[in-house]
């Protein structure tokens, strides 16, 4: 059971990076492509790092995932904003619709 909840979280994870890829190639700017790109990286990475942890079991192993997991948590959200802040000061604005200002 434990190694079945372990390969589904891997699936999904695997599946969430796909679609974050989709999206970094599909959306029109730089703002949602780094949206996209931030926000499946990290719920992705934590999904696959609990699945291989599930596999391990609880060994010496799984406390290096556990500070793999930790140190993503903690750097890609912060990395995310250091790039918008440095795109915003670089003078790069968002694409706004039209018709989402009326």
């Amino acid at each position: 059971m434990v190694d079945a909840l372990g390969s589904a979280c891997l699936l999904l994870g695997a599946f969430l990076m796909l679609s974050g890829g989709v999206g970094v190639l599909r959306f029109p700017d730089f703002f949602t492509r780094m949206h996209a790109a931030g926000v499946t990286e990290t719920l992705a990475t934590t999904l696959i790092l609990f699945g291989l942890m599930l596999i391990a079991g609880w060994n010496i192993v799984s406390f290096k995932l556990v500070l793999i997991l930790l140190f993503i948590m903690i750097t890609s959200p912060v990395a995310s904003h250091a790039l918008a802040k440095a795109a915003l000061h670089g003078k790069l604005q968002p694409l706004v619709d039209e018709r989402d200002e009326q």
